[in-house]
């Protein structure tokens, strides 16, 4: 393991506000694209920042300093001397809070990696895509308080230490006793509380299924949602997944003024009056792309096991079919194993 880069100690008289230690660096467990984003603006914010990243995302913040911008107009760009950066785990020893941003499939990892190194009264909270990271969390980590949140704004990789926010909307933390949600607020990175997060987690996978979709595509997010034909393929691909989860007993809250179960329905509206729809509902930078199709031009594995891989378990235990979901599936592990990044392909590939 790498040397850790700078080490914060504790301080006497560190102060546990309403249950949350305020006073103890925020340690971001996996910062990637969302984790160095959101630690970059509590950094900006003045907090303690522990970044635990790999070598390469260190290299570029070290040579070029963390640089945020956003599609609003934000632009901060935090000196690595103002973060504490390392790969050791180590570097989670004095956080008052850890936030976990790896892929779904490292969760159970970094669980473990957390357990062996963070204080055991750090609250741990997850800001990861999927449903079931939160209790895998809780599982391994029984000593903690463990939060459920739901990150809805998407974060492109510029290289160089940039990292752009690319959409819009807050972040949503589960609601608890302590209020955390309102002590993790820092201007320009607002955090909400929800009594509802399972459902809020459940619309926001509906929406995901959008992800794989826009990696096949090999578009941009505004480009590929301002065509009829991608968003009929999105609103099939939702009417299946909230099928699914009907079945199951689920009822998704959803993350936008509009009501999941209506989604598929305003995705076949005619193009000229859906852009009107989604200018009041969201904001997209004209350069956005599902973390997904990032993944897959740098070659990672995807989350499609924990997006449109649930909605095909769900339909098994259920006897439904969902060969929409299951194509997507199969055309999303062939461009992962291909290694050449988005296969683009059209709206009728993706369908035969």
């Amino acid at each position: 393991m790498a040397i850790q880069r700078q080490i914060l100690l504790s301080r006497p008289g560190d102060s546990v506000e309403g249950g949350m230690i305020l006073d103890r660096p925020i340690g971001v467990a996996g910062a990637g694209s969302i984790g160095c984003f959101v630690g970059g603006m509590f950094a900006a914010s003045g907090r303690r920042v522990a970044l635990l990243a790999r070598p390469r995302v260190i290299q570029e913040i070290e040579g070029n300093g963390l640089q945020l911008t956003s599609f609003e107009g934000l632009a901060r760009n935090i000196a690595s001397s103002a973060l504490t950066l390392s790969e050791d785990p180590g570097i989670l020893g004095d956080a008052g809070v850890v936030l976990v941003t790896v892929k779904s499939a490292d969760t159970a990892g970094m669980a473990d990696l957390i357990a062996g190194h963070a204080p055991a009264d750090a609250v741990i909270v997850s800001l990861q895509n999927g449903v079931g990271n939160v209790a895998v969390l809780r599982e391994r980590l029984p000593g903690h308080r463990v939060l459920a949140g739901m990150v809805p704004f998407n974060v492109i990789a510029l290289g160089n230490g940039r990292f752009h926010r690319a959409t819009s909307g807050d972040i949503v933390i589960e609601q608890d006793d302590t209020g955390s949600a309102q002590q993790l607020s820092v201007p320009g990175l607002k955090m909400r509380a929800t009594d509802n997060i399972a459902g809020v987690q459940w619309g926001k996978l509906l929406l995901n299924l959008n992800n794989a979709i826009n990696a096949l595509a090999d578009l941009p997010l505004r480009q590929q949602l301002k065509q009829r034909s991608w968003r009929m393929l999105f609103a099939d691909q939702m009417a299946e997944g909230l099928a699914a989860i009907k079945a199951a007993g689920i009822t998704p809250a959803s993350s936008t003024p509009i009501p999941a179960s209506w989604t598929p329905h305003l995705l076949r509206l005619p193009d000229a009056v859906f852009g009107v729809l989604l200018g009041r509902t969201m904001k997209i930078d004209p350069e956005a792309r599902s973390s997904m199709w990032e993944d897959l031009q740098r070659g990672r594995r995807t989350e499609i096991d924990y997006l449109q891989g649930v909605i095909t378990a769900i339909a098994d235990r259920h006897g439904l079919q969902v060969p929409l979901s299951r194509r997507i599936v199969t055309l999303i592990r062939s461009a992962e194993a291909s290694g050449k990044g988005s296969p683009k392909l059209t709206p009728e590939q993706i369908r035969r």
